[in-house]
């Protein structure tokens, strides 16, 4: 829906078509999509406020958590209600402005819960392999300043990456391909040489989470090496479970959003438009949803601050 008028953007508003090629099966996309929405806002929200309320696990693995569901929050309520709105209502029309805001807070999110991410696999990599050091390498100060230094880094990144996407001609087309605004969704609008946002912005990507991968691959490295030195079975046997189950969420984060990242910028027109579009948004809620599951219902001390808020008569 192209405008006549002289305006800076003279695309007024967006269309997202949802997941192209299945549209008569949205109502039934929408059915898990809704049940994993509803389950990450309460298994985050949840998370969130037992750490929050529990002085008793304000420590460092808890924070970092805190900061997990509080990214993976804002994540899925940036997206989800877009796309149920689509599944259900078929109202796939979006002002470009707010278009280019969810783009932003998209890949914000992504850049910081690497980050995040990354910090966690620092924090088991001290608690199993130099547990002695854990309480001076990971003090408050510390966890306050990687928060912080986490947040500064994706605006950083994303802040040129929006301004040159912000300096394209937008005259043609305003259909998108998805079921939310991706940068390259947006920048294949534009009625200009587009190189240069795409190389650049994948540049900056691998520059930052592609070397935040290889460092929480070698933090695992090193720490199943050590797991594998622990005398006892039983030991070896949980402390392999929880570092499987950790990397399991990881690979579900990573793996989607790299994967779109890609085939996005080279093979669009190689794999099937649903595949891709699916693909794109299990980044956007399955890890939200498992990441409480995952971090919170294995931890036994965080279990048993939730059964002690809910069943009270159990103290």
């Amino acid at each position: 829906m192209a405008t006549a008028n002289h305006t800076r953007f003279k695309i007024v508003k967006c269309i997202l078509l949802g997941v192209q090629g299945m549209e008569d099966a949205h109502a039934w996309l929408s059915i898990p999509f809704c049940s994993m929405f509803i389950l990450a806002l309460l298994g985050n929200g949840l998370l969130l406020f037992i750490v929050i309320k529990e002085r008793s696990l304000h420590q460092p693995m808890f924070f970092f958590l805190a900061m997990l569901a509080s990214s993976d929050l804002v994540l899925s309520t940036t997206t989800m209600p877009k796309t149920l709105s689509i599944f259900w209502f078929s109202d796939k029309e979006i002002a470009f402005e707010a278009c280019v805001t969810q783009m932003f807070i998209i890949h914000f999110l992504f850049v910081a819960e690497s980050a995040i991410l990354l910090a966690m696999a620092y924090d088991r990599y001290v608690a199993i392999c130099n547990p002695l050091q854990y309480s001076t390498l990971l003090t408050h100060s510390w966890i306050v300043k990687i928060g912080v230094a986490a947040a500064v880094r994706a605006f950083f990144l994303m802040a040129p990456v929006t301004f040159l996407l912000l300096r394209l001609p937008f005259c043609g087309p305003n259909v998108i391909s998805h079921t939310f605004c991706e940068h390259i969704g947006i920048v294949r609008l534009a009625c200009a040489d587009i190189t240069l946002n795409i190389w650049f912005g994948l540049t900056l990507i691998l520059l930052t989470t592609g070397v935040d991968t290889i460092f929480i691959a070698i933090s695992y490295v090193l720490i199943l090496r050590t797991v594998f030195r622990l005398p006892s079975n039983d030991a070896r046997a949980k402390a392999l479970g929880t570092c499987g189950s950790h990397l399991c969420v990881i690979l579900m984060f990573y793996v989607p959003a790299f994967f779109s990242i890609f085939v996005y910028r080279f093979a669009v027109n190689s794999i099937p438009r649903p595949v891709h579009i699916l693909l794109a948004n299990l980044f956007a809620i399955v890890p939200p949803m498992l990441n409480p599951i995952v971090y919170g219902v294995k931890n036994r001390q965080l279990r048993d601050r939730v059964a002690l808020v809910f069943l009270p008569a159990r103290k």
